[in-house]
């Protein structure tokens, strides 16, 4: 049975099994190969997309749950050629190193700023449990905190 999904501001129609996670909709279906396979127990955080502006983990998120839903994906975050606050605040506080984690940490980070305009400690430690194996936390902290001074938060 086909399932519409809106996936980046597009529309979608896909004939796939219900049960097929998100993640493999995204980078086997459509293409969108931003979003990472980690663990595949929803534990790690790399597959991170929002779905409606919450933070979902896709390995494990059945597509049949997007229905109907607005899906946005690492890629989909810049507007027109200009980085999302996140992905600025990435680049200018230097966060990756080897990046892998990166684009689920971005997305999450920018979920938690839907949430928390300007978030604390205990708001980002109690939201972000996205794993990242580098050890980039530090940075990560400090690239959440430059937003919320500069008060970007908001727009994310």
């Amino acid at each position: 049975m086909p399932i519409t999904v809106t996936i980046n501001g597009h529309a979608h129609t896909l004939d796939i099994e219900p049960d097929t996670p998100l993640l493999w909709a995204l980078r086997d279906t459509l293409g969108l190969t931003g979003t990472k396979f980690g663990c595949g127990i929803s534990a790690c955080g790399a597959c991170t997309v929002l779905v409606d502006d919450r933070a979902v983990r896709s390995c494990m998120f059945p597509i049949s749950q997007v229905a109907g839903a607005n899906v946005t994906t690492i890629e989909g975050l810049a507007a027109d050629g200009t980085l999302n606050p996140v992905q600025q605040a990435w680049l200018d506080q230097q966060v990756p190193q080897c990046g892998y984690c990166q684009s689920g940490m971005i997305v999450a980070v920018t979920a938690l700023f839907k949430q928390f305009p300007r978030p604390t400690d205990e708001d980002i430690d109690a939201t972000i449990t996205n794993i990242c194996r580098c050890g980039t936390f530090v940075r990560v902290r400090r690239a959440i905190h430059a937003i919320a001074e500069g008060g970007g938060g908001e727009h994310a």
